[in-house]
């Protein structure tokens, strides 16, 4: 993969005016996000407001259900970009990429390399390819957030076992959320599993809180150990996104200010999910539907 200059990206996509808008829709800047006492103390979700993470977490698994189904050689990012916009403002919503600091698209695609945050250009997918695709949605100023990394045809060996065991740290750590667990030991679950598969963890990026907000507290790191401060508590809402290297862990930034890849030219790999803690573990909110297309390992 290569960085590509603004021709080779692509308009940005309009949004309907009935729409409701973040406060950065229009300057790019997240000002009520930033200037937020969220960024520090986690906040507790309950009632409607769950109701409200419920719905828009679906609507975006529905988005990226859709970006899923259209994947395949000759697919382009741009391609992907504008399923995962039809589908979100189809459904009431504004895709949250767009123009949060001046991200100049609606969805983010990370292909082979990419770690995260890749801008979807005119570049045809190619068989064999590794592509994340990672889609955030506000409906009624709620933010549902998650992605999923998928294989253009076969694969390799290689690149199979790499999205395979992503989803699996991520899936681990889902496995410890509940009320007393530590935010910072997520990360050991992830570590652990990354390790015997052979596998790096990019420290760069973590996990975050979310709701009314796109990212604050708590910072949900997926290396050990770390700093993360905090106590898992009912209500508590949050992302887990483990980022998973096939060599090293450290990772360069594009000219572009947002695309960020392996420093050494390996893959990567990524799923994410929305979560709230319960009583008596966690609800997944943005969990595979059964109209979910399947992942490779379950066909």
């Amino acid at each position: 993969m290569r960085p590509v200059g603004l021709d080779r990206i692509g308009p940005t996509r309009k949004v309907p005016a009935h729409i409701p808008r973040p406060d950065y829709a229009e300057k790019g800047y997240p000002k009520e996000e930033q200037e937020s006492h969220q960024q520090s103390v986690p906040a507790i979700r309950r009632g409607k407001e769950v109701e409200k993470m419920r719905a828009t977490c679906r609507l975006a698994r529905e988005a990226l259900d859709a970006a899923h189904a259209i994947i395949g050689p000759g697919t382009t990012a741009d391609e992907i970009d504008r399923v995962v916009h039809d589908v979100t403002v189809e459904g009431g919503a504004y895709p949250a990429p767009l123009n949060y600091f001046n991200f100049p698209k609606s969805v983010c695609t990370s292909v082979n390399e990419v770690i995260c945050h890749g801008i979807p250009d005119q570049r045809e997918l190619q068989d064999g390819d590794v592509v994340n695709v990672d889609v955030t949605a506000i409906l009624d100023g709620w933010y549902g957030d998650l992605n999923e990394t998928y294989i253009v045809g076969e694969g390799t060996e290689e690149s199979r076992h790499l999205v395979k065991s992503a989803y699996d740290c991520l899936h681990d750590a889902i496995a410890i959320v509940k009320p007393g667990t530590k935010f910072r030991e997520l990360g050991g679950v992830i570590a652990q599993r990354a390790s015997k598969a052979g596998l790096s963890v990019v420290k760069s990026y973590c996990g975050h809180g979310i709701g009314d907000l796109f990212h604050c507290a708590p910072q949900i790191p997926h290396y050990f150990p770390n700093k993360a401060k905090g106590t898992m508590k009912v209500g508590h809402i949050f992302t887990i996104e483990p980022m998973i290297n096939v060599g090293s862990g450290k990772d360069v930034l594009w000219p572009d200010g947002w695309t960020a890849a392996t420093a050494d030219g390996s893959n990567s790999a990524q799923f994410e999910h929305t979560l709230i803690v319960t009583e008596t573990g966690c609800e997944v909110l943005t969990a595979r539907l059964d109209s979910s297309r399947k992942l490779f390992w379950e066909e």
